[in-house]
């Protein structure tokens, strides 16, 4: 299973898949990026499959514990990845061990089918070290999901979620405001929450894809009212990546 990218570590390869099973520990890196793109094919239900090999295994079980304690490092996980967050306790919990019975699932769409559409989210007062400066924006961003609803084990934990600024993103509607309505909230999550971090604001899960229009070339779509130059190449997405980068460095 590959975990993506990683930070704070040159690593070299063979070009060989697989080359370093066994060899490479969690422990070696300051950033985990979870990708998405349907581990196992979801056919065990979303991420399932890619948590269980994390969580049953005696040798990776201990290194996500352990990466998670860590104070010098972050992840980041979209679509498939935020799922794989929700389940092992990256996010979506107030507490800080890895595997525990998970209080938040991502479920299928209210639509009952996969949903790949141009949606509009805003940015809410979050901890996430990934989106600080970025409050308030309204962007358009990608979504391509089939199992994308937020659903909680018990209603009040959303507000609890919400307070203390653990909500990262969230649909809304052409007035800005946070919307359950189809198709401007693709798969019907509460309030519209389409991502969530840890309380350290070091783990980050989004269900929707800013890695698919980190520039602007991508956007399908710019408002009248968007202010962009015809020069610029990046997309106010790009900002979040840089953020992570600056803040391994610094």
């Amino acid at each position: 299973m590959c975990y993506g990218v990683v930070f704070g570590k040159e690593v070299q390869d063979d070009g060989k898949l697989g080359s370093n099973l066994g060899t490479a520990s969690v422990s070696q890196y300051r950033g985990l990026i979870f990708l998405g793109g349907f581990s196992y094919a979801d056919t065990l239900g979303s991420a399932k499959g890619w948590a269980a090999n994390i969580l049953h295994n005696s040798i990776l079980l201990p290194q996500f514990q352990a990466f998670k304690r860590r104070e010098d490092v972050f992840s980041l996980g979209i679509c498939n990845g935020c799922q794989l967050m929700t389940l092992i306790g990256f996010v979506g919990c107030l507490g800080s061990e890895v595997g525990v019975d998970p209080d938040v699932a991502l479920l299928h769409n209210r639509s009952e089918r996969f949903e790949c559409r141009w949606a509009t989210v805003k940015i809410p007062s979050n901890r996430s070290v990934m989106l600080r400066c970025m409050k308030d924006l309204i962007l358009g961003c990608w979504v391509a999901h089939g199992e994308g609803r937020f659903a909680f084990r018990e209603e009040k934990l959303i507000s609890v979620l919400q307070s203390a600024e653990l909500v990262t993103l969230q649909y809304v509607d052409d007035t800005g405001e946070p919307t359950e309505l189809y198709p401007l909230n693709p798969n019907g999550s509460p309030r519209g929450i389409a991502g969530l971090c840890s309380t350290d604001g070091r783990h980050l899960g989004l269900m929707p894809h800013p890695e698919r229009c980190s520039a602007m070339n991508q956007w399908p779509y710019v408002p009248p009212s968007f202010e962009v130059s015809p020069k610029q190449a990046e997309s106010p997405w790009q900002i979040m990546f840089n953020n992570a980068y600056n803040w391994c460095v610094n």
